[in-house]
């Protein structure tokens, strides 16, 4: 087999498809008066509590939800009724609900023209609270967390209807997260149901300020958190990476990393700082119920946190301001985190699942690589690192589809680490699946 090599990931994408994911180059720009705008809106229900009314037309969850989702009734309309709107549901109770209350996401489907089944989902929770998490009747404005998050939502889906991609894209806006992560688990059991394979889950939660609780600015960066042994392990698979290795290369990990890739294709620094943990310290996202049924899922979070600004009742003490007021965000950074998700959305929308990969080099002078064949790829592109290097290394190789194993003759296996991404005729690229254990894009129980 003749072996040809690639340009770097950050050049693998064709002229036409990078066009077409970067940000500015769709029908419209991102607007930072919008988002200003849905934020402003989300704060004017006073409080988006959980356990809050459902039935005032004015206050509340109920109020809020409605308004999410006229908002993508809307965005539908203005392409032709490209979205689905859905409105999965269930009772919940535990311990932050001590009495059953009805839990509803709203959800926007755009369903891919080739490949409709495969999907990337963005989300975010629309529900908020004060400091103590039990009170529903006090004002809990909730700009940045997550009315941050929502808006971005809402603005993707008002930017990204107005194209068509191979594969589907879900716009959500969850409840429930401040009293459990009720809304990620809902929304990652109805996507189990529906059958989806899930390429992709973009979590966004508290994405609107730039200036931390100690004055300390970091308007240049967005974290994106990810886990590093999956949290759906089997004791086969936790066995295997012991001896083979793979901690370091889950799929929301290499996820991260290929979100990390597409930043630096922007031209104003704007840049992904990776942090290698399934979230913050002590604390969790609506991202986490996916990686529990084994689908790639990350956390996009500020720079740097302002304390005094989440989760804490409106407030002045010892002349400090406490509330998450919309006083306190940055729009200008919240933008350019909108526009990070949405150059995400478009290339993995336009690209093949990546496949599923195995690397065999033991008591071996060699290597053999193969992988699953999958559909929309013409070509697969062959990647390789140090164990100990944080990203993949050097140029790829690239086979030609329908071709599914490679040789490298003189290559010991035991001081690399090897994936396999996929690419479209278009040049659209996959993320990297990890030829280790754990390594695939897919859960690794039914």
């Amino acid at each position: 087999m003749i072996l040809r090599t690639l340009a770097p990931l950050s050049l693998l994408l064709s002229t036409a498809a990078l066009a077409q994911a970067q940000p500015g180059t769709a029908p419209e720009a991102v607007s930072q008066a919008r988002l200003r705008a849905d934020v402003d809106r989300l704060v004017g229900f006073g409080t988006r509590h959980t356990l809050s009314s459902q039935t005032d037309p004015k206050r509340g969850i109920g109020a809020a939800r409605t308004w999410a989702e006229a908002e993508l009734r809307k965005t539908s309309k203005a392409c032709g009724n490209c979205l689905e709107i859905t409105l999965p549901e269930k009772m919940v109770s535990g311990n932050r609900i001590p009495t059953p209350v009805r839990l509803v996401n709203v959800v926007a489907i755009q369903r891919g023209t080739e490949r409709p089944n495969e999907v990337v989902i963005v989300q975010a929770h629309i529900d908020s609270r004060r400091t103590n998490e039990m009170d529903f009747t006090g004002d809990a404005p909730g700009a940045n967390d997550d009315g941050s998050g929502t808006a971005l939502v809402l603005e993707a889906a008002r930017i990204l209807s107005r194209q068509r991609f191979p594969t589907t894209i879900v716009y959500a806006v969850l409840s429930g997260e401040e009293q459990g992560l009720y809304g990620g688990r809902l929304l990652a059991e109805y996507a189990k149901a529906q059958g989806w394979t899930v390429k992709a889950v973009l979590n966004n939660d508290i994405v609107g300020n730039s200036r931390g609780s100690d004055g300390y600015v970091d308007d240049r960066h967005v974290r994106v958190f990810s886990e590093g042994p999956r949290a759906d392990l089997d004791e086969k698979t936790r066995k295997a990476q012991r001896a083979y290795g793979g901690e370091n290369d889950s799929p929301s990990r290499n996820l991260s990393r290929y979100i990390a890739t597409l930043a630096g294709q922007r031209s104003d620094g704007f840049a992904v700082r990776q942090v290698w943990r399934a979230d913050r310290a002590g604390r969790g996202g609506d991202h986490l119920p996916f990686e529990e049924f084994g689908y790639p899922a990350i956390r996009f979070s500020v720079a740097v946190e302002d304390f005094h600004r989440q989760h804490q009742d409106v407030r002045v003490d010892n002349g400090t301001p406490y509330g998450d007021l919309p006083e306190a965000m940055d729009f200008p950074y919240l933008a350019r985190v909108t526009e990070l998700n949405i150059a995400a959305l478009a290339a993995l929308a336009r690209a093949p699942m990546p496949p599923v990969a195995k690397a065999d080099f033991a008591v071996k002078t060699y290597t053999d690589l193969n992988w699953t064949p999958v559909a929309g790829a013409a070509r697969y592109a062959i990647w390789r690192r140090r164990t100990d290097a944080a990203t993949w290394q050097g140029d790829p190789v690239l086979v030609d589809a329908p071709a599914t194993t490679t040789r490298f003759e003189g290559l010991r296996g035991d001081d690399w680490v090897f994936g396999v991404s996929a690419r479209a005729a278009d040049g659209s690229e996959s993320p990297i699946a990890s030829a280790l254990p754990g390594g695939q894009f897919t859960p690794l129980a039914p």
